[in-house]
């Protein structure tokens, strides 16, 4: 235990973000450089070392939190480091993009702030990093089979370098230009500078690795053809079917899907574009749908100057406080989150739902037309005579993904089967119903977080090498039913 009094002595403090004027004016990460070394042996003394640590349940990766805690409070760099990677491939991505399953589990939770777990996690791996912990784990042989990896957002390279390090030939398919998936071009680069990806991608492929960007399993090449070629593949294409809005006016333009809004300003970071071809710029914007994926399209609305910014959700506004009854400890409680995006600016409308577009004789849009929502026996009904309209010159649609892409031909060509929910369905081992093809991430599980992706691909990982060799040695966090304390 790092210090019996810690959780006493010292209260919550969490990373600092530099002030709002200065930051909307570039795309560099929102907090202080340096702000937390200073306060994380603090943080990490407030752990209790509890007889039962509910935080390693309501983190699906079983983190060894307390572990590490008690190495960064000794600022042991190098054991903290060893023990957060036993268990999280990629914990610089966890630490600056996870919401933090984590902490709402936390024990000292239960009537105090909880550890800040997050922090303590991103400053273990930043600073390995920078003492040169972090290498490359090369193999000491090679199995001799290979395994083709379709997706490398951060469960499909989980599951590559898991798989690597066991000892297979890997190659990770990207139909996108450069790999990360959704956490190259759907993150937008001031939560996580993309320099981090980048320094990955390099360890990965200094371990074997192989990367192929610019294919789309089947349209550029046929996935039949794919199996053929490899002893197993594994599914980690994601859940990138949007949900859409179809009420009257949504065909005007200047009314996006949020993923073909927000790939387009990191291209612009990635030296691709002067300026985005979509552009909130002296715009009024409206971005429906009051999730992470709607507040990045604020923050990113923010720093292409909108003249202003409105957030739309048809659930009502969240408790700020975990209510005892409905959502108790240590579940992952729903409440009122100001992200940095929020804090920026712009106005957030709770219980409304969008009735119609309204748009100029050029076809461009305008207005849009929202009217207040009651939820009745659990479905939202439009409260009659409180209709209003809104300036809308930038319309961005987050609300969510309905399913893995069907239109390219993958899930036909494999001849995969669905649950009921649309996704690909798996057996206990992340094998679906073709022998030898896996599913990891949100294609087998649906849209969910970024910390349950790493840990289905560390899992399909464990089956794919069992499926290959026999037995496997490679770490299982979870099953594809588990529902730990985080959901």
């Amino acid at each position: 235990m790092a210090d019996p009094k810690g959780f006493l002595n010292h209260g919550r403090e969490a990373a600092r973000t530099r002030p709002v004027g200065e930051r909307v004016k570039d795309w560099n990460e929102v907090y202080v450089p340096g702000s937390l070394l200073p306060i994380i042996g603090k943080q990490a003394s407030r752990c209790m070392d509890c007889g039962i640590p509910f935080c390693h349940n309501g983190c699906p990766l079983g983190n060894l939190i307390p572990e590490w805690n008690d190495y960064a409070y000794r600022e042991d760099w190098a054991a903290a480091y060893e023990r957060l990677h036993a268990t999280n491939n990629f914990p610089e991505f966890t630490g600056r993009l996870c919401p933090a399953p984590c902490e709402s589990a936390c024990v000292l939770g239960i009537n105090q702030q909880p550890v800040t777990i997050k922090n303590v996690e991103v400053s273990i791996i930043d600073k390995a990093w920078e003492g040169g912990h972090v290498a490359p784990r090369v193999p000491e042989r090679l199995s001799g089979k290979t395994v083709a990896v379709i997706g490398s957002g951060p469960s499909g390279l989980a599951a590559a370098q898991q798989l690597t390090r066991a000892g297979h030939t890997v190659a990770v398919y990207e139909r996108a230009d450069r790999i990360g998936g959704l956490l190259r071009y759907g993150i937008p680069e001031f939560k996580m500078e993309k320099r981090h990806i980048n320094r990955r991608i390099e360890q990965m492929r200094a371990e074997g690795t192989r990367f192929r960007t610019g294919v789309e399993v089947g349209r550029d090449l046929n996935a039949r053809d794919l199996k053929k070629r490899y002893d197993a593949v594994v599914i980690a294409a994601g859940s990138t079917t949007a949900r859409d809005l179809p009420v009257p006016g949504r065909e005007l333009k200047g009314v996006y899907q949020a993923m073909e809004y927000l790939p387009l300003a990191n291209k612009v970071q990635e030296g691709d574009y002067v300026a985005a071809p979509v552009t909130a710029e002296g715009k009024h914007v409206v971005v429906i749908g009051g999730g992470d994926t709607g507040a990045d399209c604020v923050g990113t609305a923010h720093r292409q100057g909108a003249a202003s910014v409105t957030q739309l959700e048809i659930m009502p506004r969240p408790n700020e406080e975990r209510h005892p009854t409905g959502q108790p400890w240590p579940t992952f409680p729903i409440l009122y989150k100001v992200t940095s995006a929020h804090e920026e600016g712009g106005e957030r409308i709770y219980s409304a739902s969008t009735t119609h577009f309204e748009g100029d004789e050029d076809g461009n849009v305008q207005w849009l037309h929202i009217a207040e929502v009651e939820f009745v026996d659990g479905r939202p009904s439009q409260k009659p005579g409180t209709e209003r309209r809104i300036p809308a010159q930038l319309v961005t649609l987050a609300m969510g993904f309905t399913g893995t892409d069907r239109e390219n031909g993958l899930v036909e060509q494999f001849g995969l089967d669905l649950d009921e929910r649309g996704n690909i369905a798996r057996d206990a081992d992340f094998q679906t119903n073709v022998p030898g093809v896996f599913v990891a991430g949100d294609a087998g599980r649906g849209q969910s977080l970024i910390v349950w992706a790493i840990a289905e691909g560390r899992s399909a990982a464990r089956g794919v090498d069992r499926y290959l060799t026999g037995a496997s040695d490679l770490p299982a966090p979870i099953r594809p039913t588990d529902r730990a304390l985080a959901v």
